[in-house]
């Protein structure tokens, strides 16, 4: 049997899903870009990833859920409302059959990017 060629592009990783899962991928991303403008996008670890000053966020597609990576950490109310989509190792899991809270993305991400900034400038001033 042959496999699959894994995808070097996030288009080409979305392209891969049934159209239903497509839009949600779409608007993840479409996300992602809206709250991290300046982020730069790839696929890393065969998922779609967003970088700046560090890993922003990675989400890929499974059969019943969308996973978010890495785990969040840092803001209690932001975990008390993830509360209910985390999974394994504290990373999250959207359901497909409910929707999806974009709102809660924007969230992550811009925690992800003051994190990052902290971190790359606390590194600068070790320096």
């Amino acid at each position: 049997m042959k496999s699959q060629p894994i995808p070097d592009t996030i288009d080409a990783y979305i392209a891969t899903f049934p159209l239903k899962v497509r839009a949600i991928l779409k608007k993840i991303r479409a996300t992602v870009k809206k709250a991290a403008p300046k982020a730069t996008e790839k696929i890393s670890y065969r998922m779609p990833a967003f970088f700046q000053d560090g890993v922003v966020i990675y989400f890929a597609a499974f059969k019943s859920h969308i996973g978010i990576f890495p785990p969040v950490s840092g803001d209690d109310k932001l975990l008390a409302a993830l509360e209910r989509y985390r999974g394994p190792q504290g990373n999250l899991k959207f359901p497909l059959d409910e929707p999806i809270l974009f709102s809660l993305i924007t969230r992550i991400v811009k925690l992800r990017l003051k994190q990052n900034l902290q971190r790359a400038t606390a590194k600068k001033k070790k320096k």
